[in-house]
């Protein structure tokens, strides 16, 4: 079993930063690939970002290219979600994921997901 446990939400004014965590514990060396998901209200799903766990391959999403920054920490087990100069339309229950493909922007393509984390963006 794999748990994923994400922290570091919050509110937050436009133009401002946070940075998201999501610790891994358990089963956790066959994950090749850890993500950012988010989610608005009455939205679907929508991927952010992506890194590869070994050698970090990084995809990150249009939306967020240029603000938003994804990293690893190994000895951690650990993933991070900079996110800088935030918008209104940022705001949105943050998921972290991971699965065992080296690739993948969809939600079916990750098998483990963290419990979300809010991210409000005020104007």
């Amino acid at each position: 079993q794999v748990q994923l446990v994400e922290s570091g939400g919050g509110l937050v004014q436009a133009g401002g930063s946070l940075r998201l965590s999501c610790a891994a514990s358990g089963r956790t060396s066959d994950l090749y690939t850890r993500a950012w998901f988010r989610q608005a209200p009455g939205k679907e799903r929508e991927f952010v970002a992506r890194i590869t766990w070994s050698s970090p391959n990084i995809y990150t999403a249009d939306a967020v290219k240029g603000r938003f920054t994804i990293s690893r920490d190994i000895p951690k087990n650990t993933v991070y979600l900079q996110m800088n100069s935030l918008k209104p339309e940022d705001t949105a229950v943050y998921y972290c994921a991971a699965g065992d493909r080296s690739y993948g922007s969809a939600s079916p393509d990750y098998d483990y997901w963290g419990q979300g984390t809010q991210v409000t963006v005020s104007s």
